[in-house]
């Protein structure tokens, strides 16, 4: 067997995730499309591709990795040219390299890198609608007030550190702990961006992250700075177990994996 590393950018707008569903499922996933056009490749016969990260339905990814297993005996050039010559135009594989057997996408990651991009403006520029969230000025006590970011900033502070997350992710009696670490988290604006003025996104660097977790991060943050929850809310989530999240989780589509490092 041939061991190829794969890294991959897709838009999720029309997929039910990366995760293969199985064949009794037809919703339509990124890694089911990325092993068909492989199979086709190398005529049917068995092969792999396994993830570092299973993002969720309508997450985008611009660096996502995948190692890929096949019999055939091709160069990594002439797969990533086949594989682009077969995949939807909303997934292309933008680098392929040979890769050692014992390579694992998953568990010899290092860090992820996150975004998580939304839109401020009055009024969304509909070329947005699904890559960007459009989180608009909120009315309190009939005043239009605009989302404040500077406290979105402050609370960004919170998240860093190793922490228990369990009140910021899907529960799941599988995981054996919920305790993660943040390596960095900020929220920044684009500059000169040709898309409008106020668009912001949530960076963050994480060794690893739980089902959700950035999602409902993101949440809480919009709802500090919608004023309906404070800094102390947000503090003792992270040090209690709360069964119900202090906020629901931010919508999927503006949500991008950007990185991994290994």
């Amino acid at each position: 067997m041939y061991h190829h590393r794969f890294v991959i950018a897709y838009k999720g707008t029309h997929y039910f995730g990366w995760q293969d569903l199985g064949s009794h499922q037809e919703k339509p996933t990124i890694q089911a499309s990325i092993e068909k056009a492989l199979k086709k490749i190398c005529n049917y016969a068995n092969c792999t591709v396994s993830a570092a990260s299973r993002t969720d339905a309508g997450v985008h990814a611009q660096g996502q990795v995948a190692k890929v297993t096949i019999s055939l005996v091709i160069t990594s050039e002439k797969l990533l040219l086949g594989m682009n010559s077969l995949l939807p135009e909303d997934i292309r594989i933008l680098e392929c390299s040979p890769c050692s057997e014992q390579f694992n996408a998953n568990q010899d990651s290092m860090s992820k890198r996150y975004h998580y991009y939304f839109s401020t403006n009055t009024v969304f520029d509909p070329i947005l609608n699904d890559i960007v969230v459009h989180v608009p000025s909120y009315h309190n006590a009939s005043i239009s007030e605009p989302l404040n970011i500077e406290a979105m900033k402050e609370a960004c502070q919170l998240f860093i550190g190793e922490h228990d997350f369990y009140s910021f992710a899907k529960r799941d009696t599988t995981m054996n702990s919920t305790f993660r670490t943040i390596i960095s988290c900020e929220i920044l604006q684009m500059q000169a961006s040709p898309l409008g003025t106020n668009i912001y996104y949530l960076k963050i660097v994480g060794e690893g992250f739980l089902r959700y977790m950035v999602r409902y991060i993101v949440g809480a943050l919009f709802a500090l700075g919608r004023n309906q929850v404070s800094l102390n809310n947000i503090r003792d989530a992270l040090m209690k177990h709360k069964e119900k999240q202090i906020s629901a989780k931010a919508k999927s589509h503006g949500l991008h994996l950007v990185e991994i490092y290994y």
